[in-house]
C-alpha cells in the first residue's frame, strides 16, 4: 500500500500547485491514500470550506491542520460537517471537530489519521502523547486499522522525534509539520514506523516560510511591524513524503521525500563533481 503526505499548503501558489499536480501524482505512482496539511492555504492563515473542497476534489483523502485551524472563523461551524478535515486531537474536550478519524483508502484499507500539536514553543494544549496513546490503544494497528498516520504539528524537532519513538511499532508513519522547512532525516525506526521530522511546505520557497520576504526581514531588522504577512506568489514546490506500507502488519517498508517543481527541484547535475 502506498501513502502520500504533503506538507503545509501555503497560500494561492501552494494551493494551485497541489491542485494541479496531485491527480497526476496519484495516478502515476499508484497512490492508495493522500493526506495534505492545509492549515495555511487561505492567504497563509487557516483554510476555508471552498479551499478544503478543492483539495479534496484534487485527490486528497483527508486534510490535517495545526495552530492556524481557527484563523478562518467559519471553520468553527463547517468543521462539524466535514469529517475529512482534522484538527489537533489534544485541543480541550468540547472543541468543535475531531482530532482523529478512520478513512477508507482506494484499495479498501482502513487508515487511521491522527493530528496532534506539540507544546514546546507553541500554545499549550493538552498532552499530545497521552491523546495519541489513547487513540492508538483503542484502534490497534493490524487489528482495527490497516495503517495509522500521525501528523505531529510542532515547533521542536525533539518533541517530534520523541513522538516517533513513543509510537514506534504502533503507527505506520509519524511526520512533522509546522516549520515549513523539509528535513533530510526520513527513516524507518527500529519498530517499523516511518518517520520524518518535517515534510516541508507546498509553497514558494523564494520566501520566508512561504511569506513575501520584505516584511519578515524588516521585522527582524527593526523589531517593528510595518505591514501584514502575505504569501509569496512565485512558483511553488510540492513537498512531502511517500511511504510504502505492509498490508499485513501496517508497518512501513520504504520511505522517500518528495520535491516537485519550484526551487527545491533544482538539483546538482550528475557530473557536478567532474573536473
Amino acid at each position: 500500500m502506498r501513502l502520500l503526505f504533503l506538507g503545509d499548503l501555503v497560500g494561492r501558489s501552494g494551493r494551485q500547485a497541489v491542485v494541479e499536480t496531485l491527480p497526476g501524482l496519484v495516478e502515476a505512482n499508484a497512490i492508495d491514500f493522500v493526506i495534505v496539511n492545509g492549515e495555511n492555504s487561505a492567504a497563509g492563515f487557516g483554510i476555508t470550506e471552498a479551499i478544503l473542497q478543492d483539495v479534496l476534489d484534487a485527490g486528497a483523502d483527508v486534510v490535517t491542520t495545526g495552530n492556524h485551524i481557527w484563523d478562518q472563523r467559519d471553520t468553527l461551524v463547517y468543521i462539524e460537517r466535514q469529517d475529512r478535515l482534522i484538527r489537533p486531537i489534544n485541543f480541550p474536550s468540547g472543541t468543535p471537530g475531531r482530532g482523529a478519524n478512520i478513512f477508507t483508502a482506494r484499495n479498501g484499507a482502513r487508515i487511521l489519521v491522527v493530528n496532534a500539536m506539540g507544546r514546546v514553543f507553541m500554545d499549550s494544549l493538552d498532552d499530545p502523547f497521552a491523546a495519541v496513546d489513547q487513540v492508538l490503544e483503542s484502534t490497534p494497528l493490524g487489528q482495527v486499522v490497516d495503517a495509522a498516520v500521525i501528523d505531529m504539528h510542532a515547533e521542536a524537532t525533539s518533541e517530534k522525534q520523541a513522538m516517533g519513538h513513543f509510537v514506534d511499532g504502533r503507527a505506520s508513519l509519524v511526520v512533522g509539520t509546522h516549520t515549513h522547512v523539509p528535513t533530510a532525516d526520513h527513516q524507518i525506526l527500529p519498530g517499523g514506523t516511518a518517520y520524518m521530522s518535517d515534510a516541508g511546505m507546498c509553497g514558494d520557497y523564494d520566501s520566508v516560510l512561504g511569506m513575501e520576504k520584505d516584511e519578515p526581514v524588516s521585522r527582524f531588522l527593526r523589531k517593528i511591524p510595518s505591514g501584514r504577512f502575505t504569501p509569496a506568489l512565485g512558483e511553488a514546490t510540492v513537498s512531502g513524503v511517500a511511504v510504502e506500507i505492509d498490508e499485513t502488519s501496517g508497518l512501513a517498508t520504504a520511505i522517500a521525500p518528495l520535491r516537485l517543481g519550484g526551487r527545491l527541484s533544482q538539483v546538482l547535475p550528475p557530473d557536478w563533481r567532474e573536473d
